[in-house]
C-alpha cells in the first residue's frame, strides 16, 4: 500500500517515513501543502498523512481541494494543533483521524492500519492472489498453496510490487525506487539478492515457479506459459 506524507518539519517526516517503509509501506514525502496536493491529485495513494501548518497551503486548504475534486482517499491529520475546535473542523472537513504531536509510533501505525482496514473493506479485496500465491495487505501474510511464508518487510514490499503488477516485466531501476526509494545503481546487487532469497521462500519446493528473470529486463511474477 502506498502512503503520502505531507510533513514540513524534516526529522518529524523523515522519521515517519522510515518506520512505515519499515513496516512494509511505499511512501512519498513531500515538505510543503503546494507538493502534497500535486502529488496527491497524480498519486494512487491508499493514505495521506497531512500536517496542519504547512508553508503555503495549508493541511485543511488541500485536504478542502482533495474533497472539493472528488477524491475520497483516507486522511489522517497529524499535528501539534490539540484544540478542539481544530480537531472539529479536520473532521468536517473530512479527515478520517487526528493524531496530536507528540505521538506514539506504535499509536500511529495502529491508526494508519485501522483507517487502511475500514477504507478497503467494502471497496477491493485485501488479499493479492497469483495461482496458488496469497499475500493478505492487512494481516500482513503470505502463503503459498495455504502455507505460511515468513517474509521480511523489504520481502513483502517487494512481492507485493511483483504481485500487483503481475504479468508486467519490472525494471530493476522501478523495484529500486518504489521498494528501496533509492535511485538504481549498476554496481549495486542488492535487488539480485533480495530476489534469490525471495524467490526461494517463494517457489523452493513448488512445481511452478512464479518468479521470473527476463535478461537485460527485470523481473516478472507470473505462471509461466507452458503451466
Amino acid at each position: 500500500m502506498k502512503i503520502l506524507i505531507v510533513e514540513d518539519e524534516p526529522k518529524t517526516g523523515e522519521y515517519l517515513r522510515q518506520g512505515l517503509i519499515e513496516a512494509g509501506y511505499i511512501c512519498d514525502l513531500v515538505p510543503n501543502g503546494a507538493d502534497g496536493l500535486h502529488l496527491a491529485l497524480q498519486g494512487e495513494y491508499d493514505l495521506v498523512i497531512l500536517d496542519v501548518m504547512l508553508p503555503g497551503l495549508n493541511g485543511w486548504q488541500v485536504l478542502q481541494s482533495l474533497r472539493d475534486r472528488g477524491l475520497e482517499m483516507p486522511v489522517l491529520f497529524l499535528t501539534a494543533r490539540d484544540q478542539v475546535e481544530d480537531r472539529v473542523k479536520g473532521l468536517e472537513l473530512g479527515a478520517d483521524d487526528y493524531l496530536v504531536k507528540p505521538f506514539s509510533f506504535a499509536e500511529l501505525l495502529a491508526r494508519v492500519r485501522i483507517i487502511l482496514r475500514r477504507g478497503h473493506a467494502n471497496s477491493e479485496s485485501t488479499v493479492l492472489r497469483v495461482a496458488d500465491l496469497d499475500l493478505d495487505l492487512l494481516r500482513r501474510r503470505v502463503s503459498r498453496n495455504g502455507k505460511r511464508v515468513d517474509l521480511t518487510a523489504k520481502e513483502f514490499g517487494l512481492l507485493e510490487l511483483l504481485m500487483r503488477r503481475h504479468g508486467e516485466v519490472l525494471p530493476r531501476s522501478l523495484i529500486a525506487s518504489q521498494v528501496w526509494d533509492m535511485n538504481f545503481d549498476s554496481d549495486t546487487n542488492v535487488i539480485e539478492v533480495a530476489m534469490r532469497r525471495l524467490r526461494v521462500k517463494i517457489d523452493e519446493g513448488h512445481p511452478i515457479k512464479l518468479i521470473q528473470t527476463v535478461r537485460g529486463m527485470g523481473y516478472v511474477l507470473d505462471v509461466p506459459e507452458d503451466q
